[in-house]
């Protein structure tokens, strides 16, 4: 649980990034592109050095990580503001970029261990960062909306607290050294099926990104209304988000993770169709719709990572979750320059298409070989045992 509430002092700071971009875009007068290229930049770096941060893990325990790299994540975002410089916004999103990539693949290892593998316990762990993910509308309009950008120093505050609850697990992981640790040596590696799930997760990732950079102006163009009314789509694609990692957690007791979110993708393209041309209101439905379909995975696909690379769980939790929250930022600017040139709708309707590629990658992935752990009666990976 503490891991799970730090995962959201965290991830806050990844949805931060999108909720910032309409007010850089009503008090700087940026353009779609170049909003999107702050997207961009807390995303590209977070892509590259997430997987290596997960090497890292993989060849030695670094829990230090955790509150440090909680702080740095916090610290670019609330630097963002400061001055009105475009190039140095850029450059402190992409350290709050850096931070947030450095955090995940270690607290996923960790986790790993405290839930023996459980996907309920990991679920709950996912859950943690899609709260985060929720409350960062909310905390960026509350600061932001009274006294502008100038006030984003004080959304430093969620990370400063995360960092004490991680600080709380190290001392937990000193005083139980020789705990339960999942084996790294075990089983063996199913590259081609770890490829095809990180091809799903590339895909899986534009749509998300892109929704979420520019849901907030897709909402008001679609209903008329004002600045509120995106924030409030920004709100309701977070929440929906949450909503589908407990969903997806709870759905993988009853079925093969595999089946859960192939068919999760194939429900969600037709949700992204109704965000990109459904008008009215009822485009909030739809917003969430999609969120539940993007998010049931979530927690699925790092376990489901994990579990084809047994002997590299680092690795396997870095790219996974690198990819499913950075990578789609890398085309936020392409959206960007589309919708200036064209329109918004013209340049979001190419996302309808990312679920159902995923789909198709997911149709015939093989579910790995478990066995039953004893802790709550969930399928744990079968080359569990002791850590050295």
């Amino acid at each position: 649980m503490l891991l799970s509430v730090g995962h959201a002092c965290v991830d806050v700071y990844q949805g931060a990034v999108a909720s910032l971009v309409p007010f850089f875009v009503a008090e700087r007068s940026y353009t779609y592109a170049a909003a999107s290229g702050i997207v961009l930049a807390a995303s590209l770096l977070s892509s590259v050095t997430q997987p290596v941060f997960g090497a890292v893990t993989d060849r030695r325990a670094v829990p230090w990580l955790l509150p440090v790299s909680t702080v740095v994540g916090g610290l670019g975002v609330a630097l963002s503001g400061i001055g009105g410089s475009y190039a140095l916004t850029l450059v402190f999103m992409a350290v709050s970029g850096i931070g947030v990539a450095a955090y995940h693949p270690e607290s996923a290892r960790v986790a790993r261990v405290a839930s023996g593998g459980s996907h309920r316990a990991m679920g709950w762990f996912s859950l943690g960062g899609t709260v985060g993910f929720s409350a960062a509308p909310l905390l960026v309009t509350v600061v932001v909306a009274t006294g502008g950008l100038r006030l984003t120093p004080l959304l430093i505050m969620p990370a400063l607290a995360g960092s004490v609850l991680t600080l709380a697990v190290l001392r937990s992981l000193t005083r139980t050294p020789r705990g339960p640790r999942l084996s790294p040596t075990s089983g063996r590696d199913d590259w081609p099926s770890f490829t095809r799930l990180s091809l799903a997760v590339v895909f899986r990732s534009i749509a998300f990104v892109g929704l979420s950079t520019f849901v907030a102006f897709q909402v008001r163009e679609q209903t008329g209304w004002g600045v509120g009314a995106g924030t409030a789509a920004l709100f309701v694609l977070y929440v929906g988000g949450a909503v589908g990692t407990v969903v997806g957690s709870r759905l993988a007791h009853r079925w093969k993770r595999v089946t859960v979110v192939s068919t999760s993708y194939l429900l969600t393209v037709g949700a992204v169709a109704g965000v990109v041309f459904v008008p009215g209101p009822a485009i909030y439905l739809f917003v969430a719709l999609t969120a539940m379909g993007l998010y049931v995975p979530f927690s699925l696909q790092v376990t489901l990572a994990q579990d084809y690379l047994p002997t590299r769980v680092g690795t396997a939790s870095g790219i996974t979750l690198g990819l499913m929250v950075s990578v789609g930022g890398l085309t936020s600017p392409l959206i960007g320059a589309v919708a200036d040139a064209a329109s918004l709708q013209t340049a979001l309707a190419p996302l309808i298409l990312m679920p159902a590629v995923s789909w198709l990658l997911f149709r015939r992935l093989p579910e790995p070989t478990l066995s039953v752990g004893k802790d709550d009666g969930v399928p744990v990976p079968s080359s569990g045992g002791e850590r050295p």
